[in-house]
């Protein structure tokens, strides 16, 4: 599909390629530029008996770019509103043996999705459920940051009650990964004051916004620099926001040769230390010595 234009794809049409086996497939699609969708993906869209999406709209004008034909099929929603209602019936469709696609608006299904009940519900039933790997915004913001990858922790959207969400974000200060969240452009900016008060000022942080789309941005900074620049600055689109582990924290002899123990289970001594030290930011003699006293035991 390389150099095609969106007119020949129209014109060539992209023809059902085989009868799919029955199943669920979860069908990931783009969060921003259409190419990025799947070659698996669009073979899925041809050829599976049923149609579900999050916004038959979104679905509709995507196919219509890559020139698949509905064929006759319609195309069912489901979301958060009608899941209940309409899980029976595709449930249905897949108990007489059909095969269906569910795509969620963008991205990744399940990830900030309502798709989840939908697998639940047909994995308790006995079905297949399969998956058309692709565009995920969290890991494409993770991809351009910068921060560290060893290990992340993506953390959704955070609650809208005051509580809730001092509790979900104290939470999540204590996790010793690269933090992911999603919010809503309107409230990024207070949502990253809410960040640097519970966090810490210095944490490293990125904004990341209209991913793969014309005006995609990348911001950098710590989360008092990125908070001041936004408080008063009007966003636009689809935002990621993601943050550094905590540098410098204290961690206890007891964490350090349990996550050693678990480690070395696993892996030789050498990786497990460099695993270790990398991921509570410890210096790797330390850990080293550890190890050796952990093998010699």
């Amino acid at each position: 599909m390389e150099g095609t234009t969106k007119s020949e794809l129209r014109s060539k049409g992209w023809a059902q390629v085989a009868a799919l086996p029955k199943g669920l497939y979860f069908v990931s699609t783009p969060i921003g530029a259409a190419r990025d969708i799947t070659l698996r993906a669009l073979d899925i869209l041809a050829s599976a008996d049923l149609l579900v999406a999050e916004d038959t709209r979104t679905l509709r004008h995507l196919m219509e770019i890559h020139g698949v034909d509905l064929g006759g099929r319609h195309i069912l929603a489901y979301h958060d509103h009608n899941g209940e209602a309409m899980r029976p019936r595709i449930l249905r469709a897949l108990a007489e043996g059909q095969s269906v696609a569910y795509a969620s608006e963008a991205g990744t299904p399940l990830v900030a999705d309502p798709g989840y009940q939908l697998s639940r519900a047909a994995l308790s039933a006995g079905h297949k459920v399969l998956a058309a790997p692709g565009a995920s915004a969290a890991l494409a913001a993770l991809a351009v940051a910068g921060l560290p990858t060893d290990r992340f922790y993506f953390a959704g959207f955070p609650p809208a009650q005051a509580g809730a969400r001092k509790k979900y974000l104290t939470e999540a200060a204590a996790v010793p990964a690269t933090l992911i969240f999603y919010e809503s452009p309107k409230r990024v900016g207070k949502f990253l004051t809410e960040l640097a008060d519970i966090l810490g000022a210095e944490r490293e942080a990125v904004v990341c916004r209209e991913l793969t789309k014309r005006y995609e941005e990348v911001l950098r900074g710590n989360l008092g620099e990125l908070a001041a620049r936004l408080a008063d600055q009007p966003v636009k689109g689809e935002v990621v926001v993601l943050v550094d582990r905590a540098r410098g924290q204290t961690v206890s002899e007891g964490e350090v040769e349990d996550a050693l123990r678990s480690a070395m289970a696993e892996l030789t001594m050498k990786d497990a230390v460099a695993q270790v030290a990398t991921s509570l930011d410890l210096p790797r003699r330390r850990v080293y010595q550890m190890a050796l006293r952990l093998e010699r035991e």
